[in-house]
């Protein structure tokens, strides 16, 4: 229950995380996958990637994506060979994941749907230069990019804000949930990056509505993935235009600015109403 602004904004933080028991079900379930997949090819190297290792990744873990980089001896590459390759994975997985509800390949890996959580098992190749090669089926082309950097370039920028730019990161995932997921959540990672360089994040709220508001004019442009050799990071995932994109931005960053009013009128009944209008349940209610 909510009584104070600063009190709702560490249980909002709170309400964010994964638990300690979540954490170890990832660990122990990517370990066998990355297993199954080196025991049926010849894999050089694996590891976990993504918003886990980003450590931005939101509460709750049913409808989450754990993603698994498998490095794979270059015998296996094709120019033309993004679908087939997938399809190498899928069926490697399925000798070992026989009662799994659901294996899929889909643009840029194998999904695997278990009854808890959904793990993406990307394969890849090193790239020369540097970072890797992953297939897009769809387009039929290698993406380059480097997850590892991603990571690094996270840890930096959570530093360089003393630890609270994760957090806000995290909020921006639940609201983008809240939402129905209408942006691409590593798009908003980006986009939040960008936003908050040479800021300092002086308490959660005014860093949300500071980003919404700057969002508002920054979502109209796709995003380049910071690795200097990849691509560009699409943003829109459940919503098709930028009228809407923009939208979704403007009426966060009305309840935002009515929030922070209210709390300095000392309604904060009123403030926190605001503030579930955006968070939804992850925000405590008033009381």
């Amino acid at each position: 229950m909510a009584t104070t602004i600063s009190s709702s904004f560490q249980k909002l933080k709170e309400n964010l995380e994964i638990t300690d028991l979540q954490k170890s079900t990832v660990s122990t379930r990517q370990e066998n996958v990355r297993d199954v997949v080196a025991g049926d090819m010849d894999v050089l190297d694996s590891f976990l990637t993504g918003s886990y290792t980003r450590s931005t990744m939101i509460a709750p873990l049913s409808e989450a994506d754990i993603d698994i980089f498998i490095v794979l001896d270059p015998k296996y590459y094709e120019s033309d060979g993004q679908a087939s390759l997938l399809d190498k994975v899928k069926r490697a997985l399925l000798k070992t994941y026989t009662k799994t509800p659901k294996i899929s390949r889909n643009g840029q890996a194998v999904t695997i749907t278990f009854t808890d959580f959904v793990v993406d098992v990307v394969p890849a190749f090193n790239r020369k230069g540097g970072g890797y090669l992953i297939p897009n089926s769809v387009q039929n082309t290698w993406i380059a990019t480097n997850p590892k950097t991603h990571v690094d370039i996270m840890v930096q920028k959570n530093k360089n804000h003393n630890g609270d730019l994760v957090p806000i990161v995290k909020m921006i995932k639940g609201w983008n949930r809240n939402i129905n997921f209408s942006f691409v959540s590593f798009r908003l990672e980006l986009l939040a990056m960008e936003i908050f360089e040479n800021v300092t994040i002086s308490d959660y709220p005014s860093g949300i509505r500071y980003f919404f508001d700057k969002g508002r004019e920054r979502i109209k442009y796709k995003a380049k993935d910071p690795v200097l050799y990849g691509g560009e990071i699409s943003g829109l995932r459940n919503i098709s235009t930028q009228e809407e994109a923009i939208s979704r931005f403007e009426t966060a960053y009305s309840r935002a600015i009515k929030a922070e009013q209210y709390a300095k009128n000392n309604n904060i009944e009123n403030a926190v109403i605001e503030w579930r209008k955006i968070f939804g349940d992850y925000f405590p209610a008033f009381g």
